[in-house]
């Protein structure tokens, strides 16, 4: 009587309790050739376990390329927990050279249809990760209408689906310029962090995306605002500050926004000096958005008072427990002695100081 194959769980113990690399290579080859003669028997109701089962064997470094047509022939089961190992199975097992991309993109494009919300997130996750420029191209239509009128967790994941679409297509970026826009006035969090870093990447690509956003620098000084007096969503403070990562990725497209622009840098002084004023310190939370703001105000052209307490900022660092912290300050001013020489040699002192750190790196 042949022996029946493992369970999952059964299959991480056993393999976990061999005790050499021999039992171990011996107990995946004779699993991996059950898994390999029940898809060639194409049993569909063990279809979904054995494809898990060669997705441990394959983070354990062993072969599972003939798991990838079915992984494709999961994606396209109306069985969502088949659908979800499908699409795992797709982002472990398949790349954007393979051959399976014509039947991965339609399947892609029908979830993408898909009534279920779940099944949507499923899809754009998938396309995010392995999508291909071709990929990219032929389902760019159905990743910007999600962002606009999807439900909130789908329309998450659509805009970060989005920014993959712009790095790895962006000539694809007057696709998404409207939807950039329209999306900076959305009320949810996730949303929103996910609009400003599309806007970002759009505006690293092209100079045309660059110049359309320069009018919103008035919207985005007003959401920073918002995020530093008056809070933006209490479910997502971080040690008693709001919404850390959205007010770092700001900063980000402020000072994208505002290089070289002498106009536009006096729009963001005030926004730029609050937030330097009002951080709090005591975590590493506060010093990460005053480090991202020591950059913003460096990288535009602010108002000299702003500089200096730029590097004043810098100089705080400086005196940190956190060394970390003290590498970060030493190597910014080193950038900044030569534009900004007699602000850096008020704390010359504290900078000799650091010769005596027994890190060898804040020593060098």
């Amino acid at each position: 009587m042949p022996e029946a194959p493992l369970t999952l769980p059964t299959l991480i113990r056993t393999i976990r309790g061999a005790r050499t690399q021999a039992e171990e290579r011996e107990l995946v080859q004779r699993e991996s050739a059950k898994i390999r003669g029940a898809f060639r028997g194409d049993e569909p109701d063990s279809r979904a376990s054995n494809l898990a089962k060669l997705l441990y064997i394959h983070m354990l470094g062993y072969p599972a390329y003939f798991g990838q047509m079915e992984c494709l022939k999961l994606i396209a089961s109306q069985k969502f927990h088949e659908k979800r190992i499908g699409y795992l199975g797709a982002a472990l097992l398949l790349d954007e050279k393979q051959d399976t991309h014509l039947l991965l993109t339609n399947s892609i494009k029908n979830d993408l249809l898909h009534p279920s919300a779940w099944v949507q997130c499923l899809a754009l996750s998938t396309l995010g990760s392995l999508g291909s420029a071709a990929m990219f191209r032929d389902l760019a239509g159905e990743v910007e209408q999600l962002a606009r009128v999807g439900q909130p967790a789908v329309r998450r994941k659509a805009v970060v689906c989005a920014v993959h679409i712009i790095r790895k297509v962006p000539d694809l970026t007057d696709t998404f310029i409207a939807l950039g826009e329209q999306l900076l006035s959305d009320r949810s969090h996730g949303v929103l962090h996910g609009a400003v870093m599309l806007i970002v990447e759009m505006c690293e690509q092209t100079p045309q995306a660059l110049e359309h956003f320069c009018k919103c620098v008035p919207q985005l000084v007003g959401i920073l605002h918002n995020l530093v007096v008056a809070g933006y969503s209490p479910d997502n403070s971080i040690s008693g500050i709001s919404d850390p990562f959205l007010q770092v990725q700001i900063l980000r497209l402020l000072r994208i926004l505002g290089r070289d622009n002498e106009e536009i840098s006096d729009a963001m002084n005030d926004a730029l000096a609050q937030v330097a004023t009002n951080t709090e310190t005591a975590r590493n939370v506060g010093n990460a958005i005053l480090y991202e703001t020591v950059l913003t105000i460096m990288g535009v052209r602010s108002a000299s008072g702003l500089r200096v307490l730029a590097i004043n900022i810098l100089g705080r660092f400086l005196v940190n427990k956190d060394r970390n912290i003290r590498y970060v300050a030493l190597a910014s001013l080193q950038k900044l002695l030569q534009a900004e020489s007699s602000a850096v040699q008020r704390h010359r002192s504290t900078v000799l100081a650091c010769l005596t750190d027994p890190d060898p790196t804040v020593k060098r």
